[in-house]
């Protein structure tokens, strides 16, 4: 049992969206070089909802909550059971399986909140853990803060063909070394790559075989790539009661504000998790909930359009990134997120995006927080305005060239 401090500790947040405020410079400012380069401050740890409005209707939406005022304040700790009824319609149509909203459906302080609460309901002190790397920095952080224990899973995705290139021979390792729970995200935060079907029937089989509870991060599910297929872990062979669906609109859709996710699948693994929010936070924003209803619910065309501004963005970031010697990155199937590794550089991997920030005013968010492999790649969530995105990016080259080992 790990100490409260070093629990803590494991929980650090430097790195995280908004908190590069809170960072001490004083010992980066002997190791820069040249003075610094002008251009507009961008964010790469996160999307712009300012570029990237959200959904037509949200906000109409949640006056409708306020002035339905108490029957939408005060819901049931798992969310407004009307709502919730209108999303497992929703959500079974996109995934492909049934969804029950009264029994197997919760709405949560957005998909960060679904993704703890649904840790927290399945792992207990000692547990064995199947993590990915590289994937999203959380499931690791709350995995230790539980005090479980981690049994990583190499995911090979720059030499993978069409898959996320997960090692299946190392999944089942983890699994028969006494795994009970895989929590992996798909499309993968960072790489935004999209695990084939034959990974992901996989992972259904290798989950059944060894009775694993599986939590599945499908928070980008919604922006694929032209041509890119998707197969949802939920409607193939896989046990009902041994998987959780993790969703929500704060990304493709920009309702990040409104702090909206669902979990969906296990009754007994729900039923836990609102025991816990129940506790935590008593329920997700009652007001908030009626923004659901804007959900896959968007005028004609508009998920193509914003699809379509998405790649056009990605494509020239990509081809602008890879052209620079040393950098190498795949071009993501889906999401908004590029996982380039840089080239040897004079400094730290942590300092570079120190001094990144500090000289070309361009936060991006370091590799190591998705693996202790990665620690030469940074990740760019790129649903930014294009030009203000290019602009950052090339002054990002240039300091590459000017830290280049």
């Amino acid at each position: 049992m790990t100490s409260l401090d070093e629990k803590f500790r494991k929980l650090a947040t430097d790195n995280a969206p908004g908190q590069e405020v809170r960072q001490r410079d004083d010992d980066i400012n002997s190791l820069m070089v040249g003075g610094t380069l002008p251009g507009a401050p961008i964010d790469f740890s996160h999307g712009d909802v300012d570029a990237f409005e959200p959904t037509p209707g949200a906000f109409d939406r949640f006056a409708q909550g306020v002035q339905i005022g108490g029957r939408r304040a005060y819901t049931e700790y798992r969310g407004d059971a009307a709502i919730r009824a209108q999303l497992a319609v929703k959500l079974a149509g996109f995934t492909g399986a049934p969804v029950a909203g009264s029994d197997d459906l919760i709405i949560t302080p957005g998909s960060q909140g679904a993704l703890f609460l649904a840790l927290a309901a399945t792992i207990s002190a000692g547990d064995k853990v199947a993590i990915v790397q590289p994937d999203y920095f959380a499931n690791r952080k709350l995995v230790q803060f539980f005090d479980g224990e981690m049994l990583p899973v190499r995911m090979d995705y720059l030499n993978a063909g069409e898959g996320a290139g997960l090692d299946l021979a190392g999944l089942e390792d983890a699994f028969i070394a006494g795994a009970k729970v895989l929590v992996f995200s798909n499309p993968n935060n960072p790489a935004g790559v999209v695990y084939s079907r034959s990974e992901i029937t996989a992972i259904s089989q290798l989950a059944g075989r060894y009775g694993v509870t599986v939590i599945v991060d499908q928070l980008y599910s919604r922006l694929l790539y032209k041509g890119q297929a998707y197969t949802h872990l939920r409607a193939l062979d896989i046990d009902p009661h041994n998987i959780i669906t993790i969703m929500g609109p704060s990304k493709t859709e920009s309702l990040s504000g409104y702090r909206l996710g669902v979990a969906f699948g296990s009754p007994a693994i729900i039923t836990r998790m609102e025991k816990l929010q129940a506790i935590a936070s008593l329920r997700a924003a009652g007001y908030n909930q009626s923004v659901l209803q804007t959900w896959f619910a968007e005028p004609d065309g508009w998920m193509e359009e914003r699809i379509r501004r998405h790649q056009a963005i990605r494509d020239e970031l990509h081809a602008t990134l890879i052209a620079v010697a040393g950098v190498t990155a795949r071009l993501p199937q889906a999401g908004s997120y590029l996982f380039p590794t840089l080239p040897a550089l004079t400094t730290a991997p942590g300092d570079f995006v120190r001094i990144l920030r500090l000289q070309a005013n361009v936060i991006v968010t370091p590799g190591t927080e998705f693996s202790p492999h990665a620690g030469r790649a940074v990740r760019l969530n790129f649903s930014q305005d294009h030009h203000a995105a290019m602009s950052a990016v090339e002054r990002m080259i240039q300091l590459i060239g000017r830290y280049r080992a």
